[in-house]
């Protein structure tokens, strides 16, 4: 998938997505959790594609009794 045609997401703009801070997902980057970056020239991105995987694997449809 080339890059321009990939949609980014800033730290900022993935906390409001999700509800937390920006200070949250970076807290997850140096734990080394959370979902995949990209680092480039020192800004933090993330591919929509890999938050909606990530979001997908997080998925809880039932609960076993």
């Amino acid at each position: 998938m080339p890059l321009q045609d990939t949609t980014h997401l800033t730290p900022a703009h993935l906390a409001k997505r999700w509800s937390v801070t920006a200070g949250h997902l970076a807290n997850q980057r140096s734990a080394g959790i959370g979902p995949a970056y990209l680092k480039l020239g020192g800004r933090i991105l993330y591919r929509l594609v890999d938050i909606e995987a990530y979001e997908e694997r997080a998925l809880v449809t039932g609960v076993s009794a």
